[in-house]
Formats: C-alpha cells, sequence, structure tokens
C-alpha cells in the first residue's frame, strides 16, 4: 500500500486497519481501500484528501438519564411484537397486544416491555418481513395497526369475515402467514379507509398530523403509493425495479402520479396517523397501569436500499456499497446485512439532522429506545459493489456529532438509550458511551472470564441493560438443549465436526454456570452435586434453574434488566438465526401462549415474582 493511498483513505476516514473481536490486527487491501474511496465519491488516483481528522470527535451532549430510572434499578419483558397473539388480532401482533402486554407486565412489576423494530416495511410486499431491513426508519408499520380498534374496524372486520370467510383461516398457526396476515389487513384497512374518507379529510387531528410530517410524510405516502400500484402492475414494492421516470421523486410522472392517485395518497398517509396514534395509546397505557418507563423500541441499523428512504432521499445514502460486518469467529467472510449506508458527507452538509430526526420519530412514543449495533454511530463495514462481505472494510462516522445527535432528540422527549455494543467494539467506544450516559448492552451468555467462567453479578456494569439472551440468540431453554448448535448443522451453516467441538463446549458452559449460580449462592437446594460435578446435568432446564438464572442477573447492579417473553414462557424456538435466509423461519416464530393467558401462565407468574422480589418496583 502506498503511502498516499494510505493517506487519502484515513483522511476521508476509513481505517486502512482494525482490530477483530480477536484482538487480532487487521489490516484491509489496496483493492477494499480503493472501492471504499470510490464509494465515497472520492477518485483512488488523483481525489484531494478529506477533512474527517477535524469533524466534530467529542460529544457535547449526554442522553436523558430520567430520576425514576436513576434512582433504582429496573426489570421489563422484551418480545417479539409480530409474534404476539390473541384472540381479536388477525395473524400478526398488533398495537393493542402491544398496550394488552405491558398491563399484564406492569401488574407483574415490570418497568417497561421492548420490542423488535416497528419501522414502515413494504406494505405492498408482505414478503419482506425482516424488521431489521426497514423501508425507512422515520414512519411506522401499518401492519401493526389494531384494526378493530379504528372506528368501523370491528364492523368492517365481520362484514368481510361474513363474506369470505376463508381469509380468515389459518391465522392462529405457530409460524406466521405474512402474506395472509398482510393480505387480510390491507383489505380491511381500505375497507375501513373508504368508509369514512370524508370523513377523514375532515378530522382536525389528522390535519395536523398532515401538517407537522411535512415533505417527509408526504414523500412517504407517495412512495407508498407508487409502490402499490407496480406491484398491482406486476413489478416489485422497491423501487429498483420501477419505470425510469417512477424512480426521480422530482420527475413529472411522479407528479402526475400524485395528482391523479390522490386518494390514494391519503391512505398510505391515514395510516401511519392511525399507527402512531395507536402507538401513542400503548405507551400512555403501558404508563397508566404502572410502568415507568414504558415502551422500549428498537432503532434498526440502517434501511433497506430499494426502500422509501433511499427513494425520497437518494443522496443521504451510499448507493454503490452495503452495510455488514468482518469475517469473524461465526462468520468466516463476514456478513452482508444488504443495507445502504448513510453518507458522512450527506450527514455532516445537513449538520446531523435527517440522523436526529430519524431518533426523534422513535423517541416520540417511548420511554427507552435500543439502538442496533450502535457501533455504527462510530464505524460501519462496507462493502462496495462486486465484492464479498470480507472485501470490505470499516468507514468512521463523527462520533460527537453522532451522539450529539441521538442525545438532543433524547432529552427532548426524556427517553434512556440502550446501544447494542456486542460483536467488535471499537477502542473507546464503551467509554465515551459511559460518558454520554448511553447503556451497554450485556448477554450474560458472553459476559466471563476468558473462555468458560461466567462473570458474577456484580462485574456487570451500573450503566447497562443486562439480559440472558436476545433475537438472534438461542432463548434459555433451547441454549441449554444445543438446539442452536445442532440448527447450524441442520441448515448447513456448519458441520458435523464443528457441531460436535460446539456441544462439548456448551457442556462445559452449562457446568460453569451451574457453578456461577453456586458461588452467588443462587443454586436452588439439592442441586449442590451439579456444581461439585457428582450428578450429570439434566437434559432439559428445570424452571427451578431457569428462575435461578434469572435471579442472577437480576442481582446486577445494570440499571436495566430485560427478560425474553419467551423465557418467561419456556419457548425452545429462537426467533431469528443470522446467516440463514429462508433455510430458518426468521421473524415467523409466533408465542406459545395468547395474550388472553399469559397472566395465568404459572411459569410467567414465577419468573415475575422472582424478578419483583429482586427488583421491588417502588422507587
Amino acid at each position: 500500500m502506498s503511502e498516499r493511498l494510505a493517506r487519502l483513505a484515513e483522511s476521508h476516514g476509513i481505517e486502512i486497519a482494525y482490530v477483530s473481536e480477536l484482538g487480532e490486527r487487521q489490516r484491509i487491501d489496496d483493492d477494499a481501500i480503493r472501492g471504499l474511496l470510490e464509494a465515497l465519491g472520492v477518485d483512488p488516483e488523483t481525489g484531494e484528501e478529506g477533512t474527517f481528522a477535524s469533524a466534530q470527535h467529542r460529544p457535547s451532549l449526554t442522553c436523558a438519564l430520567p430520576r425514576v430510572v436513576a434512582d433504582g434499578r429496573k426489570w421489563g419483558v422484551a418480545c417479539q411484537l409480530y409474534g404476539l397473539r390473541s384472540e381479536r388480532s388477525l395473524g400478526i401482533g398488533d398495537f393493542e397486544d402491544l398496550a394488552r402486554l405491558a398491563t399484564i407486565a406492569a401488574a407483574e412489576g415490570a418497568s417497561f416491555v421492548g420490542v423488535n423494530p416497528i419501522h414502515a416495511l413494504f406494505l405492498s410486499d408482505p414478503g419482506r418481513y425482516s424488521p431489521y431491513s426497514p423501508s425507512t426508519r422515520r414512519f411506522l408499520s401499518p401492519f401493526y395497526i389494531a384494526v378493530d380498534r379504528l372506528e368501523g374496524g370491528a364492523e368492517a372486520i365481520a362484514a368481510l369475515r361474513s363474506q369470505k370467510p376463508d381469509l380468515f383461516a389459518g391465522l392462529d398457526e405457530d409460524l406466521l402467514d405474512y402474506g395472509a396476515a398482510g393480505g387480510l389487513k390491507r383489505t380491511l384497512l381500505k375497507a375501513v379507509f373508504a368508509a369514512r374518507i370524508e370523513e377523514i379529510r375532515d378530522e382536525q387531528a389528522f390535519e395536523r398530523f398532515r401538517e407537522a410530517g411535512g415533505e417527509a410524510l408526504a414523500g412517504f405516502a407517495l412512495f407508498e403509493a407508487i409502490s402499490e400500484r407496480q406491484v398491482a402492475a406486476g413489478s416489485y414494492a422497491g423501487w429498483h425495479s420501477w419505470p425510469e421516470g417512477m424512480k426521480d421523486r422530482a420527475s413529472t410522472e411522479v407528479a402526475r402520479f400524485r395528482e391523479e392517485n390522490a386518494d390514494l395518497v391519503l391512505f398510505h398517509t391515514w395510516l401511519q396517523f392511525e399507527a402512531e396514534e395507536q402507538l401513542a395509546d400503548a405507551q400512555a397505557r403501558a404508563r397508566s397501569a404502572g410502568m415507568t418507563i414504558g415502551l422500549y423500541l428498537d432503532l434498526a441499523v440502517g434501511v433497506a436500499p430499494d426502500g422509501a428512504e433511499t427513494w425520497m432521499d437518494p443522496s443521504l445514502t451510499v448507493a454503490s456499497a452495503r452495510v455488514g460486518s468482518p469475517p469473524d469467529m461465526f462468520n468466516s467472510q463476514g456478513q452482508d446485512w444488504g443495507l445502504a449506508p448513510l453518507s458522512p458527507k450527506a450527514l455532516a452538509d445537513r449538520d446531523y439532522r435527517p440522523m436526529r430526526e430519524a431518533f426523534e420519530a422513535l423517541t416520540r412514543h417511548a420511554g427507552a429506545v435500543r439502538i442496533d449495533h450502535a457501533m455504527g454511530l462510530a464505524r460501519l463495514w462496507w462493502i462496495p459493489d462486486g465484492v464479498s462481505s470480507a472485501g470490505g472494510g470499516y468507514v468512521r462516522y463523527p462520533l460527537g456529532a453522532m451522539i450529539d445527535s441521538v442525545a438532543a432528540a433524547s432529552q427532548a422527549n426524556d427517553c434512556l438509550v440502550v446501544g447494542e455494543d456486542l460483536g467488535t467494539v471499537p477502542a473507546g467506544f464503551r467509554g465515551v458511551m459511559e460518558e454520554t450516559q448511553v447503556l451497554s448492552y450485556r448477554v450474560l451468555y458472553f459476559e466471563r472470564h476468558g473462555d468458560i467462567d461466567f462473570l458474577p453479578p456484580e462485574a456487570y456494569p451500573p450503566l447497562a441493560l443486562a439480559c440472558i439472551s436476545t433475537h438472534d440468540l438461542a432463548t434459555l431453554a433451547g441454549w441449554w438443549r444445543g438446539l442452536d448448535i445442532r440448527l447450524r448443522e441442520e441448515v448447513g451453516t456448519q458441520d458435523a465436526a464443528a457441531t460436535r467441538r460446539d456441544l462439548g463446549q456448551r457442556e462445559r458452559d452449562r457446568l460453569a454456570l451451574v457453578i456461577a449460580l453456586a458461588d452467588a449462592r443462587l443454586l436452588p437446594s439439592g442441586m449442590d452435586d451439579l456444581a461439585s460435578g457428582e450428578a450429570g446435568l439434566p437434559e432439559t432446564l428445570p424452571d427451578s434453574l431457569a428462575i435461578a438464572l434469572h435471579r442472577f442477573i437480576a442481582r446486577t447492579p445494570s440499571l436495566l434488566v430485560a427478560v425474553q417473553l419467551d423465557d418467561m414462557l419456556g419457548s425452545e424456538k429462537q426467533s431469528n438465526l443470522p446467516g440463514t435466509t429462508d433455510q430458518y423461519p426468521n421473524w415467523r416464530i409466533r408465542s406459545s401462549t395468547s395474550i388472553e393467558d399469559i397472566a395465568a401462565d404459572e411459569r410467567f407468574r414465577r419468573l415475575a415474582a422472582a424478578m419483583r422480589e429482586e427488583r421491588p418496583s417502588a422507587t
């Protein structure tokens, strides 16, 4: 590598070398550097040096840390909203299910309920359902609207059920059918809108919402309307496949479409109004039920390259690169997440306003927000077009300016911020997070002394959210049985030799966890012989051990502890298996227990009682 190429790259924020999660220094090759420079719009041979060194690298603001949280440790329930099941919802969890779960959890002493990202996806293509690949992060998914809570919604459901009962068949299966549920909800939402369109036009609250949404809301509704028409004509929901004239928001064809399809654009605007109203209602009901935090929402790390955000504002993202992650011990070739990276230049030119606005939209009706892959505030692994994940490199963002944009929205809405800092964390990043009151994200499975021993509860940092598992990992019951390891072999992401190796390691991990419980004086009575090795570990995790493990994580000094609803109900199926697409039903696993039955579920109540004893809700 020439000295000039290295200097040019670093001046534009490209890391020519990085330290892997194993502590090894890795250098990216010249081709990767050239590809990244070109993605940034810089000619590798003749380009001028950049000004990254003079950007704002130190934050000037701190995120909100409400006194009611800072003064006492809290716990809450984390779930996948789409997977909630109830007698009244239509094949997919909705905002009413969320409000009811919050009320149930509040009665058990929980201070918050957390959900997967609820950003807008592609309404015209329910098959694009990954919550971490949204069309935009500024608006909500209408799939979560509770139709029966709309004026005229219950009547529309009854009428359609009478006319086309087949549409309602099979909605209570264990795997979510997005095509069936999404199609049904679109049909019902259109029926409600058509019956009330004149009333909706004159509704003052809706008009205020439209005015407040401005050009961003208008552009998103226009995108959704065009997307709907394109799908109906046999094309695709994403704009990359649209006719040339429709790809440019400023074109005469788009302007003509807007005029000729005003009611359709209005429909998609109204969906956002109703979604936000119901989300706000869920937060209000959570707080009135006694939750000190309420909703804990999730901000995805990026957006789909052919979604509304890139169509409305193409210069805000980089079209010739995707976001992913470097090779690591789990993925030797790295990962390609297929997301469009934000342009560092566009962010700087706009004083980081787009980041601030996206975060403000999410914090408006939340008491806490989790930033997925929070290291993206400092750097992202960019993969230039035409190369594999391993051929990419890290592109840096000015951390100070990025955190200030988040902190401004956090303070404005008095909303806690949690930064998911798992994986390859850059040097000094966690220190800056702590200084700016961004809570770290600590997962029991990973909090170790070396490769085996688990950290004791007192070793966890106070400014953190601690949990046992996440949506990308095995449930506690599944982890105990090694189901995640066997699953990787079943779907073909690892071979039999690796499976034998990992199962042997998991056996050692299980024993280490039992020893950690014994050291913390939390091992259930009658199980001392498990820690001493005199008795073999049970094949299936006993409820008593599951509760003891939750007491273990609850005793950490961390301000927040999140308990997976799946673990409270004893589920063995994890929500997502990273590195797979259709080999595993990612984002389709539904809750084993309905909302109506959760409050009476014995395991749910016993685990909640343990959390309540360890972390009383009184402040």
